[in-house]
């Protein structure tokens, strides 16, 4: 199963071209320190790394819950 990765918003768009602020709203950014929990696939990373220094961007560890034990 992916993980998720935590992107959160650190520097302010304004005076950054318009694809810059198009990225940071497609990744569900609305404003410094707005943070979104995304998958952890190759398109995010992209986009990411696009706008990495506006972002910061933390890898989530897996939940523990994921995985049942069988019960019988």
């Amino acid at each position: 199963m992916p993980g998720k990765l935590r992107v959160t918003q650190t520097k302010s768009t304004i005076s950054h071209i318009a694809r810059n602020r198009a990225t940071i709203r497609a990744l569900g950014l609305h404003g410094i320190g707005s943070s979104s929990i995304l998958p952890d696939n190759a398109a995010v990373r992209g986009m990411c790394r696009q706008v990495r220094f506006l972002v910061t961007v933390e890898e989530l560890p897996e939940a523990a819950g994921t995985t049942t034990p069988e019960t019988n």
